[in-house]
């Protein structure tokens, strides 16, 4: 079998990163990837400001029982006037610092009679002053080519006035089910047919790592059906996602209808559980990836194995996510000859260490425990692992976006 590490880097390898970029509007720019590294334009914040409501002061004008008369008042947006000698400024979160001031004195810490502010509780010299760029200078470098955007990263973008962004392209990917079994939900079913699980979930995957998805196709087991499909996914998609009808049975006929396209499909058997039946085929020069049948192999399959092609794919800067470490909780001893993958869930104890409770069904099929499940546990290849040994932990919410 393929040594699961040595399968989830060819798979990381196995598509292009993208070269057409194009122009987004800022607010629309969340889940894209910059095209392009991007630096500051001006110092944030571009001038002194307070970072409390106030008064601004002149520290050394400070003496005790003086009360400064109140020069102004300066809202945050109005240019403040020059501070003169002894007075006071009222000014506001944001407002600007007056020239000549150099402390803010909290509102709560005075009080103002009549137009005149005493001080009770002098604060440290400087105090309450945000001062230009302290949090970024003109020429830093604000994101790297290759980071891709959310709130966060839009709010700094915006605060240097970035209104257009040069971004990649979303990656398109079409997603091909197969089986005469699976039926679409809600459609009448009968005893021999199941509902059709894999689509919705991997469309629901996909869209979460911001790619956009093209089709969610069914075909049924016939020569005719899979290449009307496959000719339709190949034209439209950068990417395909194909689930089942890729092993050796009679109605097995993913293969044939990929080399159909003149494509090639590598069999491969992944040294995992759940998941070890996995294909990597290019068609067209597109790669086509082919998923376990099982709804759960085929959720750890894409969780470990295809979100790094489709972050690589992308053009994301970072392809692999951390991996964390946390000790397994359970009452048995574990080992296989295969890298095992649990559904758990982590918590933190008292003592702030990372516990990892396996579900108690781990079958392929299990579906309920793919919603419940915070993560997958490794559990190495051919080693005894028991309750309280560290194992590595793959947080879906950093391997699945």
């Amino acid at each position: 079998m393929l040594d699961f590490d040595e399968a989830q880097a060819r798979l990381a390898a196995a598509g292009k990163p993208p070269s057409i970029s194009e122009s987004c509007p800022l607010h629309q720019a969340q889940g894209r990837v910059l095209a392009q590294t991007l630096f500051a334009t001006l110092d944030l914040p571009p001038a002194d400001n307070s970072a409390m409501d106030g008064y601004a002061i002149r520290y050394a004008d400070y003496a005790e029982g003086h009360r400064f008369p109140v020069q102004q008042r300066c809202y945050a947006g109005l240019a403040p006037e020059a501070l003169q000698k002894s007075k006071t400024i009222r000014i506001f979160t944001g407002s600007l610092i007056p020239e000549g001031a150099d402390t803010v004195v909290m509102q709560e810490d005075g009080e103002e009679f009549g137009n005149e502010f005493q001080i009770h509780h002098l604060p440290a010299q400087g105090a309450h002053v945000r001062h230009q760029g302290e949090d970024v200078r003109t020429g830093d470098q604000l994101l790297a080519k290759g980071t891709r955007l959310g709130a966060a990263e839009l709010a700094l973008l915006a605060s240097q006035g970035y209104a257009e962004l040069g971004v990649y392209s979303r990656l398109k990917v079409g997603i091909l089910t197969t089986g005469d079994e699976l039926i679409q939900p809600g459609q009448p079913r009968s005893a021999e047919q199941i509902y059709n699980s894999n689509g919705p979930m991997l469309a629901g995957l996909v869209n979460n790592m911001g790619a956009e998805i093209v089709h969610v196709m069914h075909a049924a087991d016939t020569e005719a059906s899979l290449d009307a499909a496959f000719g339709t996914l190949l034209a439209d998609c950068d990417l395909v996602l194909t689930v089942g009808g890729v092993s050796v049975g009679e109605k097995d006929l993913v293969k044939p209808a990929i080399e159909q396209f003149g494509g090639t499909l590598d069999m491969w058997r992944v040294c995992m559980k759940p998941g070890k039946p996995v294909a990597l085929a290019y068609a067209n020069d597109k790669p086509i990836v082919c998923l376990p049948g099982n709804p759960a192999s085929a959720f750890a399959v894409f969780t470990v194995l295809v979100s790094p092609l489709i972050r690589g794919m992308q053009g994301r800067a970072q392809v692999f996510p951390d991996i964390q470490f946390g000790r397994i909780a359970t009452d048995k001893v574990l080992c296989d000859k295969r890298d095992e993958f649990l559904r758990v869930q982590a918590c933190y104890n008292a003592q702030a260490t990372l516990e990892l409770h396996a579900f108690p069904k781990q079958g392929s099929g299990v579906i309920s425990s793919l919603p419940w499940a915070s993560g997958l546990a490794r559990i190495p290849a051919n080693i005894q692992v028991g309750n309280g040994d560290v194992v590595p932990y793959y947080d879906l919410r950093h391997w699945l976006v």
